[in-house]
């Protein structure tokens, strides 16, 4: 596993941590190369079996426009069409070939053509969805929900591409930001956040009904995470809780067909201020916070192969 890491002390504890990982009950834990560049409170989308990193605070707390590549197959990053604006706490999605970001300033829409390695501004969401929104693609429409910049940040939206028009829909039972989610079945699956404290209340919105129900709360209550759909459950990954100032390692899955939750090993390195996307049967997790707020983000490109 690579250890190339900014920082000699970043470099020396993740190597104690990883010195001891390997296979689990469910999976392993593995290293790629590390981003280029230190950020958290970003977004990640995967385009023709690459990650696509975007915006995101870097390590003096600014927002960025950066879009980093990462190619799994060359286990090396490139730089692509820096974004519009720069952007944190943002949201991302990928609809027929094209990524698009979500929770800019005042609610803009850019989407990404990898054709064209060009960004093109969109319609602007009726919410502003800031504070990373929960997002969810069902039949070629993006789902965004929650997120500070909404009034009671219960909103919910659906982004039609093709129209380039959003649409309100019936709003969350609970209130939050620094959510995830994921679509199991063509149904919405929003999972903790925040708006004081961390919440594990799980949520799911069945567009057929326009109505959202209460399911089993995950076991630890947590926000700025990230979430990932693999093998019709819900992945949640890490996370922090701001009042306590702790990070959060663990890795709790939902089952649907149960509507029940399940321990798994924990993340080696626990961050905060991440995002997962997957690519076949592995989850990529890039960059994050390893302290809370927003100091100390790091590079590291971690990914477990579910088997």
């Amino acid at each position: 596993m690579r250890q190339n890491f900014r920082g000699a002390f970043i470099g020396i504890f993740l190597c104690l941590v990883f010195a001891n990982t390997g296979r689990t009950q469910s999976g392993t834990w593995d290293l790629g190369a590390p981003m280029p560049d230190a950020r958290q409170e970003l977004a990640t989308g995967v385009l023709n079996g690459k990650v696509y990193v975007i915006g995101g605070y870097d390590a003096d707390a600014h927002s960025t426009r950066t879009l980093q590549v990462y190619n799994p197959t060359t286990d090396t990053w490139t730089l692509a069409r820096p974004l519009p604006v720069a952007v944190n706490h943002n949201a991302a999605a990928v609809v027929e070939g094209k990524l698009y970001s979500f929770g800019a300033g005042t609610g803009e829409t850019f989407a990404y053509d990898p054709n064209d390695n060009a960004w093109f501004t969109r319609a602007s969401s009726h919410y502003v969805h800031r504070g990373t929104a929960a997002v969810g693609v069902i039949n070629g429409r993006v789902y965004v929900a929650g997120g500070e910049g909404t009034p009671s940040q219960r909103e919910l939206e659906v982004y039609d591409p093709v129209a380039n028009s959003w649409t309100v829909k019936a709003p969350m039972r609970v209130p939050r930001n620094h959510t995830a989610g994921g679509v199991i079945n063509g149904k919405f699956y929003v999972v903790g956040g925040r708006t004081g404290p961390s919440t594990s209340a799980l949520e799911v919105y069945n567009p057929q009904t326009n109505t959202w129900s209460t399911l089993a709360p995950m076991p630890s209550a947590r926000s700025g995470f990230a979430a990932a759909v693999m093998n019709d459950e819900l992945w949640v990954f890490g996370g922090e809780d701001p009042q306590s100032l702790t990070l959060h390692a663990e890795v709790e899955v939902y089952n649907p067909a149960t509507n029940s939750w399940r321990r798994e090993p924990n993340m080696p390195l626990p961050r905060h201020g991440i995002w997962a996307s997957v690519i076949g049967n592995k989850i990529y997790i890039a960059g994050g916070g390893t302290t809370p707020a927003l100091i100390n983000p790091t590079n590291t490109n971690q990914m477990f192969t579910v088997t």
